[in-house]
């Protein structure tokens, strides 16, 4: 499913693209998969109807987190995903020991349906099951068929420490890997996709192990726009320490559906 070969025979160029990206590393590949079978796996996929718990952040936004067993071209991607060539490969790419999270915790196929959006956000750093994986990286792989730019939904970055930021366009086939640090925020402003077309994705987390903690364990840190809400910007002032408290008495709701 995976293009291997290709990545394989390019190691060097894709490090050198990964490292050197601005305004933080990350490295988009397209035609990441097997064209015919990525397609096959495209029309297999169902509109969704679980919808992502990102609350106010998001909107239409909804999530299948075991989504390889869809079709068998998706459990190849996973299986693929999580395999140790892939490993070795993110390894030499980001140069840090990295590895896809077997089992996929927090990550799976999202459809964003009518006028969704992501607000800018920085994901959870340590793995809450695995308290000594330090997330290193997001693997975005794109199923946007046809896409065009005034579709929307792009994938934009930006650094905390500049106010540097891009936009990413989202076609189909397309790999975004992304650095996670305390400062490489992301999100997606409002889609205008056409009737009955979605902004889909699947979306896979690969770690590092942390034999010291080198930051304090968050959940998301969600960054609203400036015309946001009063509630809306107090909401995220306090995300944390919200989430934290629910856990803490009910258990994570991702970890259960794991």
């Amino acid at each position: 499913m995976i293009n291997f070969d290709f990545l394989e025979n390019n190691l060097d160029d894709l490090r050198i693209k990964y490292l050197t990206a601005q305004p933080f590393p990350h490295l988009v590949i397209d035609n990441f998969c097997d064209v015919e079978k990525l397609t096959r796996a495209y029309e297999s996929i169902p509109e969704l109807n679980n919808k992502s718990r990102d609350y106010a952040f998001a909107n239409n936004k909804f999530e299948k987190s075991n989504y390889k067993e869809i079709c068998p071209e998706l459990n190849e991607f996973y299986n693929d995903l999580s395999s140790e060539r892939f490993n070795k490969i993110l390894s030499f790419i980001t140069a840090k020991k990295t590895f896809v999270d077997p089992k996929n915790f927090g990550g799976g196929l999202h459809q964003g349906k009518k006028n969704s959006f992501l607000d800018m956000h920085l994901d959870f750093n340590y793995h809450p099951l695995h308290k000594n994986w330090y997330r290193e990286l997001n693997l975005l792989l794109y199923l946007n068929k046809d896409w065009k730019p005034e579709y929307k939904g792009g994938l934009k970055i930006k650094d905390l420490r500049t106010n540097e930021e891009t936009e990413i366009d989202v076609p189909f086939n397309r790999m975004i890997v992304q650095q996670c640090a305390p400062y490489s925020l992301h999100g997606y402003d409002m889609t205008n996709f056409p009737e009955g077309r979605y902004r889909t994705s699947i979306a896979t987390y690969a770690y590092q192990v942390h034999e010291r903690l080198i930051e304090t364990p968050r959940t998301t840190d969600w960054f609203p726009k400036e015309d946001a809400s009063f509630l809306k910007k107090q909401l995220a002032k306090n995300y944390n320490f919200l989430v934290q408290t629910k856990n803490k008495f009910f258990g994570s709701a991702t970890a259960k559906n794991q």
